[in-house]
């Protein structure tokens, strides 16, 4: 395992989040927070408790993993991309790294910004709405495992896109939209039968409900199950990154 490489890359993908402070960390914060005043301030009057839980902090855990799987795919995609679109890459791919270290780094970065993130609007959270965590370790747990398979699910766009608009095509047009529609806003129980089962097949509705049971003990799917899902995601990740370093898709032409 060729440390010295992995960290040379990783320092210089956690520089670039310095040098781009107000874009990576202060813009998600400010919006997130513009979540919690307007959600919280026009829906939190009409819908005060849901299964016991205030409707502001009920949403707390949505808002986190909205910005968790948007900035891990932005991060890891651009990260991957830019060195393509410069020409870079080839010395990378030339360079006496493996493609597991070099996953390694750009995906380990990914993760580590996202993170950070999170723990920043959790913080800020708790400036609005009481918080609470009842299983820390599951909550760690699903953050971590998130970010990871984000920031692999984005090194993959950043390696298929072959123009910068393709990198905002997936999260912009996929991605939110499932985020929005997982239960970010609302428990899945309060949808009727037929959208509840329809519901189930969006796999972000697995990450919502695992992580905001790490909060509160409350869940719209068994803990168990959205563990498994998230894994198995990963798994697929892993998987497709493997294929495309293997057969040199959209990386050796």
């Amino acid at each position: 395992m060729n440390i010295h490489a992995i960290r040379a890359i990783y320092a210089f993908e956690m520089a670039r989040t310095w040098r781009t402070l107000l874009q990576s960390i202060v813009a998600p914060v400010i919006s997130t927070s513009l979540y919690f005043v307007v959600f919280g301030a026009a829906i939190g009057h009409r819908i005060t408790e849901i299964e016991g839980i205030s409707y502001g902090a009920f949403i707390v855990p949505g808002l986190v993993m909205l910005s968790l799987l948007t900035q891990s795919i932005s991060n890891a995609s651009f990260g991957i991309y830019f060195p393509k679109f410069s020409g870079t890459i080839y010395e990378l791919l030339s360079a006496p790294i493996s493609y597991l270290e070099i996953t390694l780094s750009y995906v380990g970065a990914a993760a580590t910004k996202s993170i950070i993130l999170a723990a920043i609007i959790l913080a800020t959270a708790g400036f609005f709405v009481p918080l609470q965590v009842d299983h820390p370790f599951w909550m760690l747990l699903f953050l971590v495992l998130t970010a990871v398979t984000f920031s692999l699910f984005g090194f993959i766009i950043g390696i298929w896109a072959d123009g910068f608009e393709k990198l905002q095509l997936v999260p912009l047009l996929i991605v939110t939209p499932l985020t929005f529609l997982g239960g970010s806003f609302y428990s899945i129980n309060m949808l009727p039968p037929f959208w509840q089962t329809v519901t189930l097949f969006n796999p972000v509705v697995y990450l919502i409900s695992g992580f905001r049971w790490s909060f509160y003990g409350i869940a719209d799917v068994n803990v168990y199950i959205s563990l498994g899902m998230t894994v198995l995601f990963l798994a697929l990740c892993l998987a497709i990154v493997f294929w495309m370093f293997k057969s040199g898709y959209r990386l050796k032409t």
